[in-house]
């Protein structure tokens, strides 16, 4: 080769599978909270990712998978437990690992070449050989001709191209991606992934792994190569799957649609119930208490109504699949499952295997007129909801029939976030005033009872 002509960029990497790249090991990320029990994110994580593989890192929000990403970058210390990156401890950023971000993250006052630049400030290159890193990223991901673009000129699938293209051009070992896709609209999404698994396939995308973050079941199926579920609160790896489809893959092929399938049916098992033998300790000591109340999903009393009357209409006729469900309606992971658990938690639906079926509470409510629905929903908050119980009773006993709320949002909060306290509570709230069973004073932050039951 000619002396004056350009160096040839290295050949991407192979993508088989083969030396291990991370590790973790009983892995744990708590928050202190002063005069609180610590709020745990990630318990007991145990995960290894290997080169020639994309993993997902699948589950809902709030289950942790964001926190892990940080914790493998190097951008967050485990609380316990230990990660390596090709078998040496990680004690801060890793070189060798980019990351995407869910928000694109990029500084609006530099144009589509500068944003990706920044990702070569750290190395010592020569102008020529930055701006030539830089120009192939650029290529590679379909940003030609907007190079002096800024971030504000382009719309949101351009933008997380950008993203893409900043962290592919340091040809990383390993690529994190955290919901690349998910604050984007559906067809801009799904070019995306198409583009991204072509380059995977041909061996044209310049990193050796990928990890993604999502909670679309879909999408880990249609990318992954190895399947991650995780379960919340705390964030805990509850399977592994592998996905042995070859790329391109068709959402309508039997294979996707049964693994799809068997994906809904293990995130919505319910845990085993274990006799007090079986969780007690080899030295017979008790197990730590459990939280005494869950958390409760954002959700209104007409959207869970509304699920009920789909769910007992034609064709449906009070059972169905939940992936074509979740396709019929237009949900999402995080939207579907709360509606679904909580139906299941008031005991007017229940989830098997992957389908949702309506009880004959579930068929009675749906019957029934405004009224009648209040007493079904008043009668199954107080029998299957403990924290309705408790507001209740502690209202009752009260001779001004008034309680602070403040007293259930600290206990709350000893087992969760302050948000999901609060965001509880919000639910709380909603549930009571339509099954009238008590009311909330904002102002004086009390519950009461509603002007009826006084």
């Amino acid at each position: 080769m000619d002396a004056s002509s350009p160096a040839e960029p290295p050949a991407p990497p192979s993508h088989r599978p083969g030396e291990e790249l991370v590790r973790v090991t009983a892995c744990r990320q708590a928050y202190h909270k002063e005069s609180l029990s610590d709020l745990v994110v990630l318990d007991a994580v145990d995960l290894t990712i290997r080169s020639g593989e994309i993993v997902g890192l699948l589950g809902r929000s709030g289950s942790g998978k964001s926190t892990l990403l940080r914790l493998i970058a190097g951008l967050l210390a485990p609380t316990e437990g230990t990660i390596t990156w090709r078998g040496a401890p990680v004690r801060g950023p890793v070189e060798g690992i980019a990351m995407v971000f869910q928000s694109f993250a990029l500084f609006p006052w530099l144009d589509v070449s500068q944003n990706i630049a920044l990702a070569l400030e750290s190395r010592a290159l020569a102008t020529p050989e930055r701006e030539r890193m830089v120009r192939e990223a650029i290529d590679l991901v379909g940003l030609g001709g907007y190079e002096n673009a800024y971030p504000r000129e382009l719309g949101g699938g351009m933008r997380q191209r950008v993203g893409i293209a900043r962290a592919l051009a340091t040809r990383p070992d390993l690529m994190l991606m955290d919901e690349p896709f998910s604050t984007l609209d559906v067809l801009t999404a799904e070019n995306l992934r198409t583009d991204l698994i072509e380059l995977w396939a041909e061996r044209k995308l310049p990193a050796r792994s990928v990890m993604l973050v999502t909670h679309n079941i879909e999408e880990a199926v249609l990318l992954c190569d190895r399947i991650v579920l995780f379960t919340a609160n705390p964030g805990r790896v509850a399977h592994e799957i592998a996905v042995a489809l070859p790329h391109p893959r068709n959402r309508e092929d039997d294979a996707f649609r049964v693994l799809v399938d068997r994906i809904y049916g293990l995130m919505t098992r319910r845990a085993a119930i274990v006799s007090e033998a079986e969780i007690l300790d080899p030295q017979g000591s008790a197990p730590p208490a459990l939280p005494q109340y869950a958390a409760l999903p954002r959700l209104s009393v007409s959207a869970m109504a509304g699920m009920l009357e789909t769910l007992a209409a034609e064709p449906l006729a009070g059972r169905a699949d939940l992936p074509l469900l979740a396709a019929r309606l237009q949900l999402e992971l995080d939207d579907l499952f709360p509606l679904g658990e909580s139906l299941q938690l008031l005991e007017f639906a229940e989830l098997e295997d992957g389908d949702i079926m309506l009880t004959e509470d579930g068929v009675r409510y749906v019957q029934a007129d405004h009224d009648e629905r209040k007493a079904l929903l008043r009668r199954s908050l107080l029998q299957n909801v403990p924290l309705f119980r408790a507001i209740r009773a502690a209202v009752d006993e009260r001779g001004s029939h008034r309680v602070g709320a403040a007293r259930f949002r600290e206990t709350l909060e000893e087992s969760m976030s302050p948000d999901y306290a609060r965001q509880t509570l919000a639910t709380v709230i909603g549930w009571a005033r339509y099954a009238e069973l008590f009311d909330f004073d904002e102002e004086a932050d009390q519950f009461v009872l509603t002007a009826e039951d006084e």
